[in-house]
Formats: structure tokens, C-alpha cells, sequence
């Protein structure tokens, strides 16, 4: 492995710039799909996605040898669940086993804190993502609170400890 994961505070600014760039590569990905929203159908939607920082266990950064954040995850309770979010890899890292170490991290971390499964939500405009999440072990679940009336096309998958 050419980069190593570190732990860091949610607010750290690597992490906060790379939630950015997912956030703008999202946005893109899904723009046509969300174009025929309902009015205030955009903000519920944000409100489903929003990641609260007293919600998050841990988050965890790939980085290069020099310092440079590659990747991206977080780990957050969901009421009773815990719930993998914000997974990032950057166009120049990925094929490198990163966003695979950043999951397997929050699995881990999951499983210390006593988890039965970890769950997380996704959507067919993310394929790459989608590919990743079957082969570290994850299968298909129903959609689930927050994103069953904002987002009720998503794909949601667990994994069983």
C-alpha cells in the first residue's frame, strides 16, 4: 500500500475539502435526476443526506506519503445503526485500494463499537461505488429512514458482522 489511513476530526480541512468535491461530483451526477422535483423537495432531500458532527464516530483519510488526502469516509450513528458515509476517493488515487481500506476501516471501527452490521445508501448514478461496496462484503437492504421519502429510488446495502 502506497498511502496510509489516518484518523482525524470531522472539521479536519482535508477532510472538509474532499466532502466538497463529492458533493460537487454528486451534484452533477445527479442534477438531470432531481431536475423535476417537487417544490422544498431539494431541502428535505438535503436535510436526509446532512451528516450531524455529534453523529459521527470516527473519520478516517487515505494519504500519500506527502501528505495528500487521497480519500475519504465517515462512520456515523444512525439512531441505532452505524451507518458508512461520504465515500470519497480522488480521480488520481483510485484503482489503488483505497476507498477498499477506507471501508474496511469503518467496518472495523463499527465492529470495536459492538455494531451487528453496517449499513449505507448509495444510487445508480454511482456504479464505480456500487461495485466497491458488493465486493467488501455488502448485499442489498430496502431503503431505509432518512432517505424513504426523498430518495426512495436509492440503493441501500448492509454489511453483517
Amino acid at each position: 500500500m502506497d498511502f496510509h489511513l489516518q484518523r482525524v476530526d470531522v472539521d479536519d480541512p482535508r477532510a472538509v475539502e474532499l466532502r466538497g468535491i463529492l458533493d460537487a461530483d454528486l451534484d452533477e451526477r445527479y442534477r438531470e435526476a432531481d431536475a423535476d422535483d417537487p417544490p422544498g423537495m431539494a431541502e428535505e432531500r438535503a436535510e436526509a443526506l446532512a451528516v450531524h458532527a455529534d453523529q459521527v464516530v470516527a473519520t478516517f483519510l487515505a494519504v500519500d506519503a506527502d501528505g495528500t488526502a487521497l480519500g475519504h469516509v465517515m462512520l456515523r450513528r444512525l439512531d441505532e445503526e452505524w451507518e458508512l458515509k461520504r465515500l470519497i476517493v480522488t480521480a488520481t488515487a483510485r484503482r489503488r485500494g483505497v476507498g477498499r481500506a477506507l471501508t474496511d476501516a469503518v467496518v472495523a471501527r463499527a465492529a470495536e463499537g459492538g455494531a451487528r452490521r453496517v449499513i449505507l445508501q448509495s444510487g445508480r448514478m454511482q456504479p464505480e461505488s456500487l461495485a466497491l461496496y458488493v465486493a467488501a462484503g455488502f448485499t442489498p437492504i430496502p431503503v431505509y429512514e432518512p432517505y424513504i421519502a426523498t430518495m426512495p429510488e436509492s440503493l441501500c446495502f448492509e454489511r453483517v458482522l
